[in-house]
């Protein structure tokens, strides 16, 4: 028997690849401020600070964009986590007795 004979085992040469299929990343959402008449400005920049992490600074921007533009993006995060950070701030700024109106889109 010849070791060159194409249907003895091991002696082909091909190789058995396993595709990987493509792990997708989470989709985002974005959680977005909406302006409202009613709610104080020191408020939403409180909330941005307490909820979201961010500086004193760069939260007085972001109020003041909201403020503006009727609405401004306050983070971009996954379902959980956006969904979350809503309820927080809509919880709080009842407890607080403001209107302020927090939402998420998807990305």
């Amino acid at each position: 028997m010849s070791t060159s004979d194409p249907k003895s085992p091991g002696s082909g040469t091909s190789l058995l690849t396993k595709t990987r299929p493509k792990t997708q990343r989470p989709p985002l959402y974005k959680v977005l401020l909406l302006n409202d008449d009613y709610t104080p400005m020191e408020f939403v920049v409180h909330v941005l600070e307490r909820f979201f992490g961010i500086n004193h600074q760069q939260a007085v921007e972001i109020m003041l964009t909201v403020h503006r533009k009727g609405l401004a993006v306050v983070g971009v995060f996954s379902f959980e986590i956006a969904e979350t950070k809503v309820t927080q701030v809509m919880d709080y700024a009842r407890r607080n007795q403001h209107p302020l109106q927090c939402t998420m889109e998807k990305e």
